[in-house]
């Protein structure tokens, strides 16, 4: 498979956790600008577009651009027939006149920026939206015939008790959507909580209490019928994201936008993070990746997947014998982090905590 990602990076606010390329916009004009030379640079990916199966247009909030500003964007994107279509929505811009104008150029599915039910925690995040917003966006949505519905949700926020986090799982229930990508709140630097942390106001959750929490997450969506099929995701019917699943199976992507990351043609694609620069000329580097950095990668990323790696694909793609590239792997055979299971390289469920333990064996 292959993907499409565009990046919109302005954001109506700045979330505290955030280390995404974003900026709030000094007024529509900047956007319209920066909208015009977006649709120039996939327009030079042209010769890709009938390959392209997978579209995802993230952010920042692709959900605050207009509607005129929504319809010049999707309207680039028409002669592109993928299979999966998805927008980032933030629960507080979305609109029934944006839901209608999203069906109307062919996305299909939605993942919406929801983070937790709890009011008090959303505003220590520094988001702007209220859970009646939440169960208003996904009703229309799916009134208007959209049955691919994703949340974000996150875990292992300061101040956040067991409790908070059993009601997050209980209102997803109630829901009734298909897919849920679950993260634990992650230090940034360049975000408002690592300035705080600098300071000495910001404490991190006892790592303990972050295990505890996933795995509270992991055994409630299992109970409500999702299947657990990568380390921070979960679906129902199979509704897996297809354009992760290129990230994570190491496929092509074609990344457009400011601060966009490309694997394309055997390269990796680095678009520039500064806006003037952005207007200026899209890339900023381009750098083909030899084999052992592919073969790194794509141990890395294929590990996220509980499915694993299959470790003969992997010895023939890159003629090597797995064990002995890496055989420190062994070690964390040994201590129950990793195992062979019918031919694929799996983590355990005490590997899924501990993950970045096996990964560091690959760097």
């Amino acid at each position: 498979m292959k993907g499409l990602y565009v990046h919109i990076p302005f954001c109506e606010y700045i979330c505290h956790y955030c280390d995404f390329v974003k900026r709030v916009p000094k007024n529509k004009e900047m956007i319209d600008v920066y909208l015009k030379a977006l649709v120039e640079e996939i327009n030079t990916y042209k010769t890709h577009f009938d390959t392209i199966e997978t579209i995802y247009i993230g952010g920042g909030t692709p959900s605050m651009l207009d509607d005129e500003q929504l319809s010049f964007l999707l309207g680039s994107l028409v002669d592109i027939h993928p299979k999966e279509y998805t927008i980032e929505v933030n629960p507080e811009s979305y609109s029934e006149e944006k839901g209608l104008i999203f069906k109307k150029f062919g996305v299909n599915r939605i993942s919406l920026g929801v983070q937790t039910f709890n009011q008090q925690l959303l505003h220590y995040l520094n988001r702007g939206h209220t859970n009646e917003h939440v169960f208003n966006v996904i009703d229309h949505l799916k009134s208007i015939g959209f049955e691919n519905i994703s949340i974000d949700l996150i875990y292992a926020i300061p101040k956040q008790t067991i409790a908070d986090l059993e009601h997050d799982l209980d209102m997803i229930q109630k829901l009734e959507i298909k897919h849920v990508s679950c993260y634990s709140l992650i230090l940034e630097e360049k975000t408002y909580f690592y300035h705080q942390y600098i300071r000495g106001n910001f404490e991190q959750v006892d790592q303990d209490l972050e295990a505890t929490m996933y795995k509270m997450v992991i055994d409630s969506l299992k109970t409500q019928g999702f299947e657990h099929y990568e380390i921070s995701n979960f679906a129902k019917e199979k509704k897996y994201s297809l354009h992760n699943m290129i990230y994570w199976t190491l496929g092509e992507y074609i990344g457009c936008g400011l601060g966009a990351h490309g694997f394309i043609d055997g390269s990796r694609t680095y678009n520039e993070s500064s806006l003037p620069k952005y207007l200026d000329h899209f890339l900023k580097e381009k750098t083909y990746q030899e084999h052992s950095v592919l073969l790194q990668d794509e141990l890395i990323f294929g590990l996220r997947k509980i499915s694993g790696v299959n470790i003969n694909d992997l010895e023939d793609k890159y003629s090597i014998k797995l064990m002995d590239v890496y055989p420190k792997l062994q070690e964390k055979i040994d201590i129950g982090l990793v195992h062979i299971e019918d031919g694929f390289l799996k983590l355990t469920e005490k590997g899924l905590f501990l993950g970045n333990q096996v990964f560091m064996v690959f760097i």
